[in-house]
């Protein structure tokens, strides 16, 4: 596996096209579902903005197009990340973003804590575990092994973002009661 391409090379022009598609991706999943970033559940994206998190991304891209393993890790989150935004997206938009907000934290509270933990896990578990497979069996080849990670790596944020966003919604709603 190459561990760095040189700057400008045909193939880092392919891995920062590969990069910007992916975070662009990204950029605009989330600019359709939460234009105000209300939604947002990445604490750092939220406080940089749309941006400071362009100028941010943009610096990333340019950086990590020379390391395709990287590259491929990051791709791989940001493609799933927006599909997730995407099968959402929809929904805050129409009902706005504070509406949105504010019924699916009203779902939360009425679900047992467990279902949704056993959801999410099972969720999470069934990407990773296709990206493990990836990883287990993919001959240790770049794409296998970048895009397991990826898929590893995005179940692992779901799992961690979800958990603490419930975490937090019950934690207020128990102070406040």
């Amino acid at each position: 596996m190459e561990e760095s391409v040189p700057f400008l090379s045909q193939k880092y022009c392919l891995f920062l096209t590969l990069l910007l598609l992916a975070r662009g991706l990204d950029f605009l999943s989330t600019w359709i579902a939460t234009p105000h970033l209300v939604l947002e559940g990445n604490p750092l994206a939220r406080r940089l903005g749309w941006k400071w998190g362009a100028v941010v991304n943009l610096a990333l891209c340019l950086s990590f197009a020379m390391f395709p393993l990287p590259a491929l890790i990051i791709a791989t989150t940001s493609v799933l990340v927006a599909a997730h935004n995407f099968d959402a997206a929809w929904l805050m938009r129409t009902m706005g973003e504070e509406s949105y907000r504010a019924w699916i934290s009203h779902q939360h509270l009425r679900t047992p804590v467990s279902l949704y933990l056993l959801c999410l896990f099972s969720k999470t578990s069934l990407w990773g575990a296709v990206g493990l497979g990836l990883l287990l069996f993919g001959n240790g080849r770049l794409a296998s092994t970048g895009i397991g990670f990826g898929m590893v790596g995005y179940a692992a944020a779901v799992l961690v973002y979800s958990s603490i966003s419930v975490w937090r919604l019950r934690r207020i709603t128990r102070n406040r009661g």
